[in-house]
């Protein structure tokens, strides 16, 4: 087959046009694969973070409670330790949470935005070659 595109048939080319668009689709169907696999994964972590961050704040109010039964049952140095271990395990659920927002948020949108702005080079400049073919 030679390769000067004035010197091939017109069959030729098309058979080669389809055969080069089929495989362009194909590696754009993989990047879109890839794409939304390692988002779905970020919003799987996220979404775990935010679960723990519940766990805990449960423990806080736990922690909460028995804070206040010691402030009512006992000396000062109880309610005081207790109160202590609540505002620590608030603090953690605090940070699980801010954790899941910031996974979740780096995964939305969940639409595959590097195989979008390829496929619309590629039409760009599949248009660019058509019209260069017509002049």
């Amino acid at each position: 087959m030679s390769t000067d595109p004035q010197s091939r048939s017109i069959s030729e080319l098309t058979r080669e046009l389809t055969e080069q668009t089929s495989r362009l689709a194909q590696k754009e169907i993989e990047l879109a694969k890839v794409e939304l696999s390692a988002k779905g994964k970020q919003a799987g972590i996220g979404i775990g973070a935010f679960g723990g961050a519940g766990v805990v704040a449960v423990l806080g109010l736990g922690a909460l409670v028995a804070t206040v039964i010691i402030l009512l049952a006992t000396a000062m140095t109880a309610w005081l330790a207790a109160l202590i271990v609540t505002a620590v395990l608030f603090a953690i659920a605090g940070v699980l949470a801010l954790l899941g927002k910031s996974r979740v948020e780096k995964a939305a949108p969940p639409v595959p935005e590097q195989t979008i702005e390829t496929v619309k080079a590629d039409v760009t400049e599949a248009k660019t070659r058509a019209q260069e073919g017509r002049a």
